[in-house]
Parts: C-alpha cells; sequence; structure tokens
C-alpha cells in the first residue's frame, strides 16, 4: 500500500472529508468523552481552507486529508487524517515526511491519549504544551 499520492482539495472535496474526519476521530473524542455528532464534522467545515489541503489518494481512492497552513514563524499541521483502511502501512509517514520538507518550524495539536502522537514522535515532533485533552507539538530544524 505504499502507492500514495497527494491532490490539491477542492471545495467539491468537503463532505468526504467530513466524513473521513468523524470516522478516524471517533475512538479518540469517545474515549475522552467529547464525541459530538455534529461538532466531529463541523469544526472540518469550519477550518477547511482548500488552498492549505491536500486529499491523500491510494490506487484512485480517498485515503485521507492533510493540511499545513502558514504561520508567522512556520507552519501548523492541521486536518490530518488518514482512513483506518490505510494506517499502519507507512502511508501516514511518508505523506508528512513529504510534507515537512523544506519547512523550518511545525507545530501541531494531538489528542491525549491518540496513538498518532508516536508518529510524529518518530518525525521529531516533541511536546510544547499539553492540557488534559490536548498536546501541542513542535518540530524544529532551526540550528540543526
Amino acid at each position: 500500500m505504499g502507492d500514495w499520492s497527494l491532490r490539491p482539495a477542492t471545495v467539491a472535496d468537503i463532505e468526504a472529508l467530513v466524513e473521513l474526519r468523524a470516522v478516524v476521530m471517533r475512538p479518540d473524542l469517545e474515549r475522552l468523552g467529547r464525541f459530538d455528532e455534529h461538532r466531529v464534522r463541523q469544526r472540518l467545515r469550519d477550518g477547511f481552507v482548500p488552498a492549505n489541503s491536500w486529499v491523500i489518494e491510494v490506487g484512485g481512492d480517498l485515503a485521507g486529508c492533510v493540511a499545513l497552513r502558514p504561520a508567522d514563524d512556520g507552519h501548523w499541521l492541521e486536518h490530518f487524517y488518514l482512513s483506518p483502511t490505510f494506517q499502519g502501512h507507512g502511508i501516514g509517514s511518508a505523506v508528512l515526511s513529504h510534507l515537512l520538507l523544506g519547512c523550518t518550524v511545525v507545530r501541531l495539536i494531538v489528542l491525549q491519549g491518540s496513538p498518532a502522537r508516536r508518529l510524529y514522535e518518530r518525525l521529531g515532533f516533541t511536546v510544547e504544551a499539553q492540557d488534559p485533552v490536548d498536546v501541542v507539538m513542535v518540530r524544529s530544524t532551526v540550528g540543526s
């Protein structure tokens, strides 16, 4: 399953992506007592910026999405969702490694206890701040 590709996201992708988000986020949000059928979808609708977003495809099928939003001091990695069907096959690592090329500082937020945190740590992210729900992680190549 290593044959993946990225294509720019479009407004037409939004409904498929909000459904993907609901599936991917449900286990962690339920574990934290924060799952809401409407809110899990609306948060992506509210924060979706096609110009900063890509759709991940495997064999032409929707496998996930990811956004890299410019910030004053680097970038924010957002809306990174990979269908459970495609998790655990190295696609997430490959996609993120590709996106992080040339980025000096990248931050992200991951839910407490999420298995995705291991992926981010393998790619050099460290904890910058945390609360009972969220963990802010940063990866910096400045001075490396």
